[in-house]
């Protein structure tokens, strides 16, 4: 019998709990043994719960425990989960997480450490919650040159986005509604400001080069300046509007890496990925483009992936299953060099002045209703003359969007 701990009795937590409760028989089957949860770590009682028995408030109970092989780490932040984990592997015992904050941070240093003491650090549900992406990097996709993800990874900003989209919504109001729906943290800005989306791009990138890229260092923008007249001028021009994150990795090594909002056409994969779903492309050199999608969030479809996990370290109890994720960090490309088309919205007024800027006839959409202003879309251009261009029109420049 394979005796596990889960610390933190949240939603992943508790979720954990159920599903290795409703599924256990099948986890039995697959890790060829009963996998039992002996202790629930929090700080909080939790009287009448099925498992109140459970729950202890002394994490060194667990670490000094010889029968509990595998602990769940379901606390977050980078505080004492970072400390309970690290001490756990340094006990032979495995570690499982959905803390996508600290896979980020200290994955490179923890992967380092299972090796050493023959255990294992798993975090598939670090990244898309249900889908998995974590585990086809390691194994499917692993004789794969990976050329290039791009992903929806939040599901907070998606179902926004998408609601901004179908009501005419302003961003403010729609963050509220999704507050009320549990979509929303009370305090959302990890999720809006786009870095939760790149600690996941970090993960996945630093994967699939073996090194460590910075999470802290790719460029990031949330969704907080999208308007629903953003949105009207997309409808207009038969397109969206998305939160993407993208790293493309070059063959000298260095990765662009980019997390933004950017405006994409109806028949783009991402265009039918809404609502709380996820969705991630992988393009290799051999395999082509392949697609990954599902709930990228909620308690039961990351608690599935954190419960596959579990299994896989009972199957290969003492021993590691390799990982290779380097401290060396990646060198990252400058964010300025490159190139792409843009959409701006500007003062009507101004029109001269950005036809100066940008030259003429490059796609201006003008919507039916007016209202002293104008979209459009500019010729393919650095990041960075782009940026110049705009400093220069001022206050002409209601808006900006990046086009994929």
């Amino acid at each position: 019998m394979a005796k596990i701990a889960v610390l933190g009795y949240g939603t992943v937590g508790s979720g954990l709990v159920e599903v290795l409760e409703r599924n256990s028989a099948v986890a039995r089957k697959q890790a060829g043994e009963e996998v039992l949860v002996k202790y629930i770590l929090d700080l909080r009682d939790f009287p009448g719960d099925p498992y109140e028995d459970r729950v202890i408030h002394d994490y060194n109970i667990i670490l000094n425990d010889p029968e509990v092989s595998v602990v769940c780490e379901a606390m977050g932040g980078v505080g004492a989960a970072y400390q309970f984990t690290k001490q756990a592997l340094e006990a032979g015992k495995s570690v499982c997480t959905s803390n996508k904050e600290l896979v980020a941070k200290h994955g490179a240093k923890l992967l380092g450490i299972a090796a050493q003491k023959s255990c294992n650090y798993m975090f598939e549900a670090s990244v898309g919650g249900g889908i998995p992406i974590i585990r086809a990097i390691n194994t499917s996709l692993v004789t794969e040159r990976i050329e290039e993800i791009t992903g929806i990874l939040n599901g907070t900003t998606n179902y926004i986005l998408t609601r901004m989209e179908r009501e005419g919504a302003d961003y403010g109001q729609v963050l509220k509604q999704a507050q009320e729906l549990g979509y929303a943290e009370r305090n959302p800005e990890a999720d809006v400001e786009g870095w939760d989306t790149c600690r996941k791009i970090a993960i996945l990138a630093s994967l699939v080069t073996g090194k460590n890229v910075d999470s802290e260092k790719i460029h990031t923008e949330g969704i907080t300046g999208i308007s629903g007249a953003d949105f009207a001028y997309a409808e207009a021009a038969d397109m969206t509007v998305k939160l993407l994150a993208s790293c493309r990795f070059n063959e000298d090594g260095s990765v662009r890496a980019m997390v933004a909002p950017f405006m994409i056409s109806r028949d783009h994969y991402f265009a039918g990925v809404n609502d709380v779903f996820n969705g991630i492309l992988v393009a290799g050199d051999m395999v082509g483009e392949v697609s990954f999608g599902g709930r990228g969030a909620g308690k039961l479809p990351t608690a599935s992936a954190v419960a596959a996990d579990v299994v896989n370290c009972v199957r290969s109890r003492g021993r590691n299953i390799s990982c290779t994720w380097k401290p060396e960090e990646v060198r990252l490309e400058d964010p300025g060099e490159s190139e792409r088309r843009f959409f701006i919205r500007a003062s009507a007024s101004e029109r001269g002045a950005v036809e100066k800027a940008f030259g003429e006839g490059t796609g201006f959409v003008k919507l039916p209703e007016g209202g002293g202003e104008f979209g459009f879309f500019t010729p393919v251009m650095k990041e960075k003359d782009f940026d110049e261009k705009c400093s220069a029109l001022g206050a002409a420049v209601l808006s900006r969007i990046r086009l994929a």
